[in-house]
């Protein structure tokens, strides 16, 4: 028998209750005290509680990461991507400058050079970035640093092993996009089919219908288009429970979850500590578009909070072979829903609750 089955039996519930209150009082008065201040709330973290950890040792994982990850390119580069994301965004100024980007565009075409060497990035992002590249220094003007850099993309066109052919991957503009046919009463209709479903068919979905489904979701907007998050697929029946289980708020359903996404955030591509949010929002904003995806797939959602609690996130650190620089944004059930499964109704907040029209009158 335990230690802690014998305090059980021997120490009275109500001592336990009132050592408990007492202990949420003190804590209480112990973070007013030290919340005054920036500097106090540090402390107040060094000395007395761990709870960020975690996180801040995988923010500084991350930046290692990501300058590793200049040295050796894999499929995608951060680097890559956001400097792209940054030509094109002074590619599309109104008024757009004669000259720009020359504080990295050397950086951009290294970059770009050491991607083709490597042989290792996606096709499609390297076709982009040259395409870009391209475009960046059909327009633009030199300056001494653009000139140089200039230099160095014309060498570096003349010396690939094959010859790179514009594809047009460059910014277009708006009346070039799509149709929308989807009125807002379709959209808002998609809207109330997409409930957190609980209770699923044991059927597994197919893999060809989720990679569909993460096709879409690539298409959410996503920081200087990083895209710094993954999408970990589990549809062994046991396995998806059990990690279902380890999110804690699934008493009851998690053992019928027989398909599982664990979304996991990698912080690797930021060098900076201001960007370390920037992975629960891009990933939350591609989940939200994923779970639509499969809504109209008749495939059900039901997104799991993941709480960041030190002895949950090692377990799940183990079962997915994560690296420190790597979070678990959140879990996401899916598959055919059991029609006679329930429902909750959960009222949402009234849009006059939401909004705030701060610069003039709402009428």
């Amino acid at each position: 028998m335990s230690l802690r089955t014998i305090a059980k039996k021997v120490i009275p519930v109500k001592f336990v209750h009132w050592l408990r209150e007492r202990g949420e009082n003190f804590d209480k008065s112990f973070i007013r005290l030290f919340s005054g201040t920036r500097l106090t709330s540090s402390i107040y973290y060094l000395l007395f509680s761990r709870e960020f950890g975690r996180e801040q040792q995988a923010v500084l994982r991350g930046r290692i990461a990501y300058w590793r990850s200049l040295k050796t390119i894999e499929a995608t580069c951060a680097l890559l991507r956001r400097n792209t994301h940054r030509l094109e965004k002074g590619l599309i100024m109104r008024p757009r400058r004669d000259s720009f980007a020359a504080e990295y565009i050397m950086e951009t075409v290294n970059c770009f050079r050491d991607a083709a060497n490597a042989k290792s990035l996606n096709p499609e992002e390297l076709q982009w970035a040259h395409d870009v590249l391209d475009e960046y220094f059909t327009i633009v003007k030199d300056t001494p640093k653009i000139a140089r850099a200039r230099r160095v993309w014309q060498d570096l066109h003349a010396s690939l092993d094959t010859a790179m052919e514009r594809t047009n991957s460059v910014p277009y503009p708006q009346r070039e996009l799509p149709e929308a046919t989807i009125a807002p009463e379709q959209l808002k209709t998609l809207f109330q089919r997409r409930r957190s479903v609980r209770w699923f068919k044991p059927d597994r979905v197919a893999g060809e219908i989720i990679l569909q489904a993460f096709e879409m979701a690539t298409l959410a907007p996503s920081a200087c288009n990083r895209q710094p998050y993954e999408f970990y697929v589990i549809q062994e029946p046991k396995r998806a429970a059990k990690v279902a289980n380890m999110a804690g708020g699934t008493v009851g359903f998690a053992d019928q979850i027989s398909n599982l996404i664990v979304v996991v955030g990698d912080l690797k591509a930021y060098p900076m500590e201001r960007d370390r949010h920037c992975i629960y929002i891009d990933a939350s904003l591609a989940t939200m578009q994923l779970m639509l995806a499969f809504e109209t797939m008749q495939i059900s959602t039901c997104p799991i909070n993941w709480p960041d609690i030190e002895f949950r996130e090692r377990l799940i650190e183990r079962e997915l072979n994560l690296t420190a620089h790597q979070r678990p944004v959140m879990l996401l059930a899916f598959g055919y829903a059991d029609p006679e499964g329930g429902i909750p109704y959960s009222a949402k907040k009234s849009s006059n609750i939401l909004g705030r029209f701060i610069d003039h009158d709402h009428v």
